[in-house]
């Protein structure tokens, strides 16, 4: 059976530790690595051994009993978690790390937040049961309160696949054909376990272990339950369906596609269909660690990485699977990339395109006006981080500019945008309403245009031009978001209409709806969570307020209080420093990004950006019409009197 497993924390919870126990247990590895000695099996990249987090979400393979483990160890640093959250879409189960002392840390809910997301079944392992200060109870109510009601400590109650009576009552308290079962004839090993396999797989019950990793106390029972615990249904009868989960070039330049095989198999030599792309197989790699083996054929539950694949990028389905995975996290900072004039902007450029393909949250632009390389950052450690990685992959010395935050524009009023493109042999009109829309919605799209006035193949056409790219506000230029827009009607025309034509439509009918809407700027929010002395509450919550935070009251325990609330994260970027400063090292502050809300200095922000609606090459909100075989244009404001389907 074939099973794939990721581990995931709060950064140095213990994480990598955990998984060299794993792999030393099951004979993987001779013997094991630490984190703090540089010699991790699985941290085998030079960056993540001189700074000790894993950065790389890297894969080993171990037997154990009748099954073959694929195990991921991800980045638990807020600043590599969309590698993290990539890896999440192909794990069976996870493996959430927590630390007997600091216990549930920010990260750790957003990793919770994401595992339900993406409905993975978990175990937990609290860890450094070794340490000072160690408290399972707590953490145990830490995760009830904060995570999961559903976690059940396994660590006495279960021996062998013998259940206590406590286990047996939490259990059948969840199950009501288990309860009934219970009542009439008693308790059935058997039955049992195999219930509790599926309502961990259904995540309804989260199983948790406590012990160290350091001191290898609790990893082996830890192993024995979750292989017992678990199990896949993968079949090789079908046709082929794979999933993409990272792409990587080996130090040779080959690009490799790691894929996750859900059904069937693959043979090298074999062809891929996705997207629009047929491509052949040319090799098939095994890795465990940095090592790996060619194979010539895998089968459904197998983790691999192939050559062959020019385009796929992570998140893609392969064969019959054709949908492409949706991915949360999402950077907040942009930064431009700084390098010596004497070095050529085209060979920099593909060294990071190069990047972009490993890490597609990077969202690598090259910005034509400004003739300078953008992208998008989670954080200062990773543009570090970076730094290393360009100079140790590609040879060259690059630098950051200071990041700076990426807005975003929605509108706050109900508005009609038409657009009319009607150059001599060309023809297209587009009717949209546009209206406010949830927060961190995004744009959603509605169809109620008659097919008796725009055929079906018509209306797709503008769905997709309306769906190809982020879409430009008219305040600052940045992406627009949190919009329903509803496709009221059009128009084509049997000779003229020919392609693109309804993107020319399509972007006007937009540009003209903003001109008359409402239009907000927003901006990204941390949603913060602190936990500090009361002495020291008045302090924060000035600086809160400085800040244009909002806070709820806060939660007082004995001497110590709980602050949460939500702040720009432009202003509360770098206050992680004075937080130190003020707690003198002994707070506890949670930051995680929280969607965008509207922009606290709107004014000074528009002014600063200096955007000028009237000069973005990629827009217009005027309309093009035609009269006596001369196409003519109309500004925005007299165009809905020319329309045709008015």
């Amino acid at each position: 059976m074939n099973k794939t497993i990721g581990i995931l924390a709060h950064v140095d919870a213990g994480k990598t530790t955990f998984a060299e126990q794993l792999l030393f247990h099951t004979k993987t590895i001779r013997q094991r690595g630490r984190v703090d000695h540089k010699d991790a099996f699985l941290d085998s990249h030079m960056i993540e051994r001189q700074r000790g987090i894993t950065v790389f979400a890297d894969q080993a393979i171990f037997s154990f009993n009748e099954s073959t483990y694929y195990l991921i160890d991800t980045p638990g640093h807020i600043d590599f978690s969309p590698e993290m959250e990539r890896a999440l879409q192909v794990m069976d189960f996870a493996i959430v790390i927590i630390s007997a002392v600091e216990g549930v840390e920010g990260h750790t809910e957003t990793v919770w937040q994401l595992l339900q997301k993406h409905s993975v079944p978990t175990f937990f392992f609290i860890n450094k049961m070794d340490r000072v200060g160690a408290d399972v109870d707590r953490v145990m109510e830490e995760i009830r309160t904060n995570l999961t009601e559903d976690v059940c400590d396994i660590t006495t109650s279960m021996k062998q696949g013998e259940m206590n009576e406590e286990l047996l009552e939490f259990v059948a308290e969840r199950n009501e054909l288990l309860l009934e079962k219970y009542m009439e004839t008693g308790y059935h090993q058997h039955l049992w376990l195999e219930t509790m396999k599926e309502m961990i797989k259904r995540n309804q019950l989260f199983p948790c272990v406590n012990g160290s990793a350091l001191q290898d106390s609790g990893i082996e029972f830890f192993l024995e339950q979750l292989d017992l615990l678990t199990k896949t249904n993968y079949s090789s009868e079908e046709p082929f369906a794979g999933r993409v989960y990272k792409i990587r070039y080996d130090e040779k330049g080959s690009r490799l596609t790691y894929i996750k095989c859900l059904q069937g198999n693959l043979k090298v030599r074999d062809e891929i269909r996705y997207g629009q792309s047929c491509e052949k197989i040319t090799q098939i790699r095994l890795y465990n660690g940095s090592k790996f083996k060619t194979v010539d054929q895998v089968v459904a539950g197998d983790i691999f990485a192939v050559m062959g694949l020019s385009e796929a990028s992570a998140g893609d389905g392969l064969g019959l699977l054709t949908d492409k995975a949706i991915f949360e996290m999402a950077s907040t900072l942009k930064s431009k990339v700084i390098f010596e004039p004497s070095l050529n902007v085209k060979e920099i450029l593909g060294y990071f395109k190069i990047l972009d393909a490993e890490d597609p949250s990077l969202n690598v632009m090259w910005e034509e006006r400004l003739q300078e390389i953008h992208i998008h950052v989670m954080g200062i450690i990773q543009l570090e981080v970076l730094e290393q990685i360009v100079r140790e992959r590609f040879h060259v010395d690059v630098t950051f500019g200071d990041p700076e935050i990426l807005y975003k524009e929605t509108i706050s009023s109900v508005v009609n945008g038409y657009g009319h493109f009607e150059p001599l042999g060309h023809y297209a009109e587009v009717h949209l309403k546009l209206e406010p829309a949830d927060k961190n919605s995004g744009i959603t799209f509605e169809n109620k245009c008659h097919s008796d006035d725009l055929s079906i193949g018509n209306q797709n056409v503008i769905r997709q031009h309306l769906f190809e790219k982020e879409h430009h506000g008219i305040l600052t230029g940045s992406p627009l978001t949190d919009i329903q827009v509803t496709l009221s009607t059009g128009r084509a025309h049997n000779k003229h209409t020919s392609g693109g034509d309804f993107r020319e439509a399509t972007f006007r009918a937009i540009r003209q709806g903003l001109e008359k809407a409402t239009n907000v700027l927003l901006e990204p929010f941390y949603h913060f969570k602190m936990k500090i002395e009361l002495d020291h509450m008045g302090k924060i919550l000035t600086d809160i307020q400085n800040a244009h935070g909002s806070f709820e009251p806060p939660i007082t325990d004995g001497n110590k209080t709980t602050l949460t609330g939500k702040v720009p994260v432009a202003t509360f970027m770098n206050y992680s420093t004075e937080f130190a400063s003020i707690t003198q090292g002994k707070g506890i502050m949670n930051l995680v990004v929280g969607g965008y809300y509207p922009c606290h200095n709107q004014a000074q922000v528009i002014e600063k950006i200096g955007y000028n609606k009237n000069a973005d090459p990629d827009y217009t909100s005027s309309s093009i019409f035609c009269s006596k075989g001369q196409g003519y244009s109309v500004p925005w404001d007299e165009a809905e009197k020319e329309m045709h389907s008015l």
